[in-house]
């Protein structure tokens, strides 16, 4: 099974012309004041029309309101929605309902019982996204550089096919692979040379040896 790659807040053309020369699977917009990689609405519709067609667009968004994703959707189209906030499967299924597109559920992880979250999601969300447990000062719930214990999904199984994010890099990446086995991978942080600055150059290393890696056996018999 090939591992596909997610290259997240993306919030210029030089970064979203990386993603697409490094072979990228999918873009991610950011659309979250508080981080780093939020775009405005207009950059992110002159990013989606270059990304279109090349990757799938996945539009990040936090706990929105009904408004927001009505927004967002009729700006950008885009071909999914991440939810990385504290929505509810009641209300995920609602966002998801309300916008037409597939859900990718991000949930925080830092120990194994909260694994057990994913579960509520399982009818709604078409995806789900495992990323590091944001510290109670952090002001916004990913893109932190942290990262998990990836042991903790070695032999887990879901509904859904799953991503792995935080603290990703190229230097990391084909463990990270070989240990939890994620459909796909979600990168940020890891790939830029300051907070919202990404780098081409960390882009092409990341998506290369993503490509490269290989799962265990175990988890590659489980695929």
């Amino acid at each position: 099974m090939s591992v596909s790659v997610k290259i997240c807040g993306l919030n210029g053309r030089e970064a979203a012309e990386a993603a697409l020369a490094a072979g990228a699977d999918f873009g991610g917009l950011v659309f979250f004041p508080a981080s780093p990689r939020h775009v405005s609405l207009d950059r992110a519709r002159t990013l989606a029309a270059l990304l279109r067609g090349r990757v799938r667009i996945v539009t990040l968004m936090v706990d929105p309101t009904d408004s927001a994703v009505d927004e967002v959707v009729a700006a950008i189209s885009p071909d999914l929605i991440q939810l990385h906030g504290h929505e509810s499967p009641s209300r995920a299924a609602s966002i998801a309902a309300r916008a037409g597109r597939p859900i990718i559920k991000a949930l925080a992880i830092a120990e194994s019982a909260d694994l057990a979250c994913a579960h509520a999601y399982e009818d709604m969300a078409d995806y789900f996204l495992f990323d590091a447990k944001a510290d109670s000062a952090a002001t916004r719930p990913g893109g932190l550089g942290a990262a998990f214990d990836w042991q903790l999904l070695a032999k887990a199984s879901f509904k859904r096919p799953f991503g792995l994010a935080g603290g990703l890099t190229p230097e990391n990446i084909a463990r990270a692979i070989r240990i939890a086995g994620p459909h796909f991978v979600d990168a940020s942080s890891g790939v830029e040379d300051a907070p919202g600055k990404k780098s081409p150059e960390k882009i092409a290393a990341f998506v290369k040896a993503a490509r490269n890696a290989r799962y265990t056996d175990e988890k590659a018999g489980a695929a």
